[in-house]
């Protein structure tokens, strides 16, 4: 069992119940800034183990890996933390908004011998999880090649996003 660690409740909730159903997770911890929403979260899926102080969850010698999702300009400061910790680290995309602070993440990921995921989270949406299913009980057929693409509104997201570049990932699992 890998005791997971959710940072970031915004859209960092949703992934709560498949760590909940996942037979090699326990989800374990959440970390959010805002008490109110700390409580409110952990409560409606009977969590004991709460953090609003990042630091402090990554001092607790139970958290095996921590998914992160919080506002980008955050992502490469606590996936670093998260690595130098010795936690095993999932982060929502991007992974960082320099080159410079991706070199640091990869370095930091060999020296802790800890995994690192970059997570292009869409894969777990309920249109891929579709497709999914029908490739698993047969109805596709003998798949040859098969691409995905997804398209999203950037219209309410944060200033920063649109000028970002594309993120490619290597969409794999480190919870098995």
């Amino acid at each position: 069992m890998i005791n997971i660690a959710i940072v970031g409740l915004g859209f960092g909730a949703e992934f709560i119940p498949i760590y909940q159903r996942h037979p090699n997770a326990n989800m374990y911890a959440i970390c959010q800034r805002n008490v109110e929403k700390l409580n409110e979260i952990g409560d409606a899926y009977g969590i004991e183990k709460r953090y609003n102080d990042y630091d402090e969850l990554l001092a607790d010698p139970n958290v095996d890996a921590v998914h992160i999702n919080s506002p980008i300009p955050n992502h490469a400061e606590q996936s670093l933390k998260a690595l130098r910790a010795g936690k095993h680290v999932a982060c929502t995309v991007p992974m960082a908004t320099t080159v410079e602070e991706c070199m640091e993440i990869v370095k930091a990921t060999k020296a802790s011998g800890k995994k690192y995921m970059m997570m292009e989270t869409v894969v777990y949406s309920r249109e891929f999880l579709f497709v999914k299913e029908l490739y698993e009980t047969g109805q596709l057929g003998k798949v040859q090649f098969l691409k995905a693409s997804h398209q999203q509104d950037m219209d309410g997201w944060p200033d920063y996003w649109p000028g970002l570049p594309p993120c490619t990932t290597q969409l794999t699992a480190w919870v098995r």
